[in-house]
């Protein structure tokens, strides 16, 4: 059995398996550098105004083992470079956290 890894960046979805929620947790971490190394969203205007602090840039997802849905969380990075930390696929509930450390603790802690 292995945790599961889904980035989604833009139209582009990558997903690796890891032996150990540790490695999955160290690859999370380092696509939400690299994502954020990439510059920040602008404002979009359709029907209203998207501005950078609710629009997703990347969002990274772990998954844990097990043949039926298991423990799901992930952490967003939003267009202005804040971070939101959650928990949960469909339902998710927010995991309170200043920076990518602590989310990324937060989200081990539940996961773990």
């Amino acid at each position: 059995m292995s945790w599961k890894v889904t980035v989604r960046q833009g139209p582009e979805v990558k997903r690796e398996r890891f032996a150990t929620l540790d490695q999955a947790v160290d690859e999370a971490r380092g696509q939400l550098d690299a994502a954020r190394r990439g510059g920040r969203l602008g404002t979009v205007s359709m029907l209203r105004d998207f501005t950078p602090d609710v629009r997703v840039q990347a969002r990274v997802e772990i998954s844990s083992p097990g043949l039926l849905r298991g423990r799901e969380g992930g952490i967003d990075l939003m267009g202005d470079g804040s971070m939101v930390a959650y928990l949960g696929a469909i339902r998710k509930r927010r995991l309170e956290a200043d920076t990518l450390d602590e989310a990324l603790e937060r989200l081990r802690e539940a996961l773990g």
